[in-house]
């Protein structure tokens, strides 16, 4: 009974990964995508909607790192994973200070 639960655990965290990895793509490719038509539609505020964009598909994309600690059983398996978490969660903190400096330069205009 143990090994048929533990092997649903692992079947449904390895499709919400998958989900979670795959609507932070679209995410990412959306924000992309309207970032070019901001840009070429000379929108002021396309830094500030890239970022936003940006940050939004890479909290996805950490939330299925921290589902894959779950599945995880060795220790090198960890550290990988442990290192994907925080380079990814470097790069949200540094999107989210380039937006607040953002919004501070807006706001001061």
């Amino acid at each position: 009974m143990e090994t048929i639960l533990h092997t649903i655990l692992n079947e449904i965290v390895n499709y919400a990964i998958l989900l979670f990895e795959y609507v932070g793509v679209i995410v990412i490719i959306i924000a992309c995508l309207r970032g070019i038509y901001d840009y070429v539609k000379h929108n002021p505020d396309v830094r500030l909607n890239l970022a936003k964009g940006m940050a939004m598909g890479l909290e996805f994309k950490l939330g299925s790192e921290i589902l894959r600690t779950v599945a995880v059983r060795e220790f090198k398996e960890i550290l990988i994973v442990a290192s994907i978490i925080a380079l990814r969660a470097l790069l949200t903190f540094l999107i989210h200070w380039e937006i607040k400096n953002e919004e501070n330069e807006k706001g001061k205009s």
